[in-house]
């Protein structure tokens, strides 16, 4: 077990290493998010009525921007890992899967947190919100959830890829997500059918709780929500794990 974490932390170190040798997408993955959150606040600005609040959705939406950009950067680099060799040559030092799925998900969740940080951060100071150092810590730490899930997601998909543009079709299901999630309109307005998909996407349990944390309730009282998020993340790791092979 000691060897295995030992293992998964030398794969984590390995790929900071290589953030740290390509400084554009670090400032990609960062900048990026932060540029659509200013241009979010212009549209809202725009939207903005006595009979529109605005609070319930910001939030939610930001908490979107960052689950869409992680997926997409963890998903196009991992394939490239694939692409270049290096997956192999950690195969043949002897590296199992949950090793190296550890190890990635470990190191570009680093990245996440700081993207989560960043996007909470500017959400508050645009739409000036007014929350207090409970409420934010409670909402940045659902966010940051959704990052490390969307990390994984990101490592599944890339999984069943074998170039970067084989991960463009799945852009459109992480899109569509926004609606499944009830962000736009609650989950109940929308066909039976499609209610049950609502469940299939981590940002559904994250809008969930987002918006009980906006009522001024807490995460204590959304404990049961925050598990199934949780859990959610835990099988995405466990398929990541079962799905990577050692050749394609």
């Amino acid at each position: 077990m000691i060897g295995t974490i030992q293992r998964a932390l030398k794969v984590a170190r390995r790929v900071f290493q290589q953030l740290k040798g390509d400084p554009r997408f670090l400032a990609g993955s960062i900048i990026i998010p932060l540029i659509i959150i200013y241009f979010m606040n212009i549209v809202f600005d725009a939207l903005a009525s006595p009979a529109f609040n605005v609070n319930v959705y910001v939030v939610p939406y930001g908490a979107f921007i960052v689950h869409f950009i992680t997926f997409i950067l963890t998903a196009i680099v991992l394939v490239r890992e694939r692409t270049g060799g290096t997956l192999s040559r950690m195969f043949v030092s002897g590296y199992y899967q949950a090793e190296i799925i550890s190890g990635y998900i470990m190191a570009y969740s680093v990245l996440a947190t700081v993207q989560s940080l960043a996007v909470l951060l500017e959400i508050n100071w645009l739409f000036e919100l007014e929350y207090g150092f409970e409420k934010l810590g409670s909402i940045y730490l659902v966010i940051w959830l959704l990052s490390v899930i969307s990390v994984a997601i990101g490592t599944l998909v890339s999984n069943f890829a074998r170039n970067e543009g084989q991960v463009f079709p799945f852009i459109p299901l992480v899109i569509l997500s926004v609606i499944l999630a009830g962000i736009i309109l609650p989950v109940e307005m929308l066909p039976e059918w499609s209610q049950g998909l609502s469940y299939t996407t981590p940002l559904f349990y994250a809008n969930e709780i987002i918006q009980e944390l906006i009522l001024d309730n807490t995460l204590l009282d959304n404990l049961g929500m925050l598990g199934n998020m949780t859990l959610y993340g835990l099988v995405v790791i466990g398929l990541a794990f079962m799905t990577l092979r050692e050749k394609d």
